[in-house]
C-alpha cells in the first residue's frame, strides 16, 4: 500500500548546546534556572536563544509547551538595563489569560535581580489601577494589544526607550482582528528595536507582519518527528448518483472539527450544501455567485468554527487559509492535476495530520491516472462498501456567530467586544472564539451554550459605550 505523501518542514541547524550554562548569562540567573527545574533547553530554547542573546531579530515557530515563554522572557531579561527605569521591554499578547501566564513567568525568570519591575495591562481590570502603576514606570510591560494602546493613546505609556518588543502567539492575536492596533503600537517604537515573533504557524499574514516588523529575522522551525506534515490519499471509484450518500457516511464516519468539499461547478457546489444542511449538518456553500457581504460571512463562520464543513470551488477558496483542516473531499476530481494537488493542500499543515478523499466516476478516471502520472505514485483505491455499515449522524458545530452592526468605521475594536463580553455580558475568555472586524460589521464567535447569553446581554448592553444591533447569524 502507498504511504501518505510526507512534506518536511525546513528549519535551520539546531544548537546541540542543551545547558544553559553555555549561554552568556549571569550566575546568579544560571542558578535561579537551576532551581526552577530548568535542567536543559528544550529545542525551541536551544535554537533562538542564541540569536536572541545577540540581539538579533526572529520569527520563531513554537507552539504552547514548548519553552517559548522562558526562551523571549531569558532574551528578554538580559536586555534589560536594572537601573535605568524607562519600559524598556514590551511583550504582547492575545489575551488577558496568556498575559497573566507569561508576567508570572517573566517574574520567576527574573528572581535572580529583584530590581525588575513587571507590570500586565490588560482589558477588563480598572484602568485606574493602571495609571497609577504607570506612574512609576516598569521595566517590563506584559499586556493586550487593546488596552496597551488605550494608555498609549492617553499618555500614561511611552515606548521611547523600548529596546526589546515580544509578540507571543502573533498568528492568534491577527485571528482575534488585532492587526490595526499591533501595527499602530509598533509605529510608536524606535525602528532600532529588537523583535522577536513567536507563532504557532506561518500563515501569509505572520509572513507580511515579519517582513514589516522585523530586520533580516532569523526563522527559527525545529523540526520533531511531529512536524512532518502527513496527508493520506485515498480514493473511491463511485456512481454520481452513489456520491452524496458516500460522502454522508465519511463525515459520519470522520466527524471532522472541518471540512473543504470541492466541486467544479456552482450549481453542484450548492446543490451539495443544500442537501447537507436539510440533514442537519453544520454547512455552507463558497462559490461565484455570492454577493461580497455573503461570502465575507461565510468565510468568518468557517475559520471560527460556527461552520464545519464547506462546499467551494475552485475559483471562490481562492485565499482560503484555514489552519486546522484534517479533512478535504473531491466530490469530483478537476480536470488540471495541479489544482488537485493545490487543493488537498490545505490539509495536513502546521505538523498535523491531514487526509484527502476524491470521489471519482468511470468517466473521470482519465483525470485519475493524470494525477497518479503527476505525483510518480498510484492512487490508493478504497472500496465504497467499507463504509456500507456507518450509520449516518450529523455534524453540528460548537460555536455560533453573533453578528454586530458596527466596525472599524465606529472605531470599535476586538477588546472592545471582549471586554463586553467578558465584562457586564458575564462570560469567560474561553467561551468566545475568533473576533473579526470590517468597515461596518463585526463577528464574534461564541460557544453554542453561551451564545443565547451572550446575544441578550448585548442587546441589553452596551460596547464602549453605545448600543448596536446584534443578531446571530443562522
Amino acid at each position: 500500500m502507498r504511504q501518505p505523501i510526507h512534506f518536511l518542514l525546513k528549519s535551520p541547524p539546531v544548537s546541540t548546546t542543551l545547558s544553559f550554562a553555555n549561554l552568556p548569562l549571569p550566575e546568579e540567573q544560571i542558578a535561579n534556572l537551576n532551581e526552577l527545574g530548568y535542567a536543559q533547553m528544550t529545542p525551541i530554547q536551544s535554537a533562538s536563544l542564541p540569536f536572541i542573546l545577540q540581539g538579533k531579530d526572529v520569527v520563531a515557530q513554537a507552539k504552547t509547551g514548548s519553552g517559548k515563554t522562558a526562551a523571549f522572557g531569558i532574551g528578554v531579561l538580559a536586555a534589560i538595563q536594572v537601573n535605568v527605569f524607562r519600559t524598556q521591554a514590551l511583550i504582547l499578547c492575545p489575551t488577558r489569560e496568556l498575559a497573566d501566564q507569561v508576567s508570572k513567568e517573566i517574574r520567576r525568570l527574573a528572581r535572580f535581580t529583584q530590581n525588575i519591575k513587571v507590570l500586565t495591562l490588560c482589558g477588563g481590570q480598572p484602568m485606574g489601577l493602571q495609571v497609577d502603576s504607570l506612574a512609576h514606570p516598569a521595566h517590563i510591560i506584559v499586556g493586550t494589544p487593546g488596552r496597551i494602546q488605550d494608555h498609549l493613546r492617553k499618555g500614561n505609556l511611552t515606548l521611547n526607550d523600548l529596546s526589546i518588543l515580544v509578540l507571543d502567539e502573533a498568528d492568534r492575536m491577527l485571528d482575534m482582528g488585532f492587526s490595526d492596533e499591533v501595527n499602530d503600537i509598533i509605529s510608536q517604537t524606535q525602528e532600532s528595536r529588537q523583535t522577536l515573533l513567536f507563532s504557532a504557524t506561518y500563515p501569509a499574514d505572520i509572513e507580511k507582519m515579519s517582513a514589516r516588523v522585523q530586520r533580516s529575522p532569523e526563522r527559527i522551525s525545529v523540526e520533531t518527528a511531529d512536524d512532518r506534515v502527513h496527508i493520506e490519499q485515498q480514493f473511491f471509484e463511485v456512481s454520481k448518483n452513489e456520491r452524496i450518500s458516500l460522502l454522508q457516511k465519511l463525515l459520519s464516519h470522520y466527524q471532522p472539527m472541518s471540512c473543504v468539499i470541492f466541486s467544479n461547478t456552482k450549481r453542484d457546489c450548492q446543490e451539495i450544501a443544500d442537501t447537507l444542511s436539510q440533514a442537519g449538518n453544520s454547512v455552507l456553500a463558497l462559490h461565484g455567485d455570492l454577493e461580497q457581504r455573503d461570502r465575507e460571512r461565510v468565510l468568518v463562520q468557517f475559520a471560527n468554527q460556527s461552520c464545519r464543513i464547506l462546499v467551494a470551488t475552485d475559483v471562490a477558496a481562492r485565499g482560503l487559509d484555514i489552519k486546522e483542516l484534517p479533512l478535504v473531499i473531491n466530490f469530483e476530481l478537476p480536470f488540471d492535476p495541479e489544482v488537485y494537488v493545490h487543493r488537498i493542500g490545505r490539509t495536513g499543515r502546521a505538523g498535523l495530520e491531514g487526509m484527502a478523499i476524491s470521489f471519482c466516476t468511470v468517466n473521470e478516471l482519465q483525470r485519475a491516472h493524470a494525477i497518479e502520472d503527476y505525483l510518480s505514485e498510484p492512487p490508493v483505491w478504497k472500496d465504497p462498501k467499507s463504509m456500507a455499515n456507518v450509520e449516518v449522524t450529523t455534524i453540528v458545530s460548537d460555536m455560533l456567530t453573533l453578528n454586530i452592526d458596527g466596525g472599524r468605521k465606529a472605531k470599535m475594536r476586538p477588546g472592545d467586544i471582549l471586554g463586553a463580553l467578558t465584562g457586564d455580558a458575564g462570560l469567560t475568555a474561553a467561551e468566545v472564539g475568533k473576533i473579526a472586524l470590517f468597515d461596518t460589521q463585526a463577528y464574534v464567535a461564541i460557544r453554542r451554550k453561551s451564545a443565547k447569553t451572550a446575544l441578550e446581554r448585548l442587546r441589553n448592553g452596551k460596547i464602549k459605550g453605545k448600543n448596536y444591533r446584534v443578531w446571530l447569524i443562522k
